[in-house]
């Protein structure tokens, strides 16, 4: 197994909606997104409201083979709200 770890741009967005809306990768194994991959800092506003300008939040995918995790990489940085994609291996 191989894992690429993404840093998501959220800001303007409300709870994971940056996420959600992220066209994910088909062969992954696993995804998860959270601050516990990563983030900006505390968030500073209630979670019913946009975040902030510049805040980023983490995500971890999980698939089967190097190769894959190399071209989700590139997959995922052809991606607007995608700060950055790394195999964490």
């Amino acid at each position: 197994m191989s894992t690429v770890r993404l840093r998501i741009d959220v800001s303007g967005t409300i709870g994971d909606q940056a996420w959600r809306t992220l066209q994910q990768f088909d062969p992954i194994q696993k995804a998860a997104f959270g601050p516990q991959f990563g983030s900006s800092g505390p968030e500073k506003h209630p979670p019913t409201e946009p975040h902030a300008k510049g805040e980023w939040i983490g995500a971890e995918i999980t698939l089967q083979t190097p190769l894959l995790a190399q071209y989700a990489v590139s997959h995922y940085l052809e991606q607007d709200r995608v700060l950055d994609a790394d195999v964490v291996d």
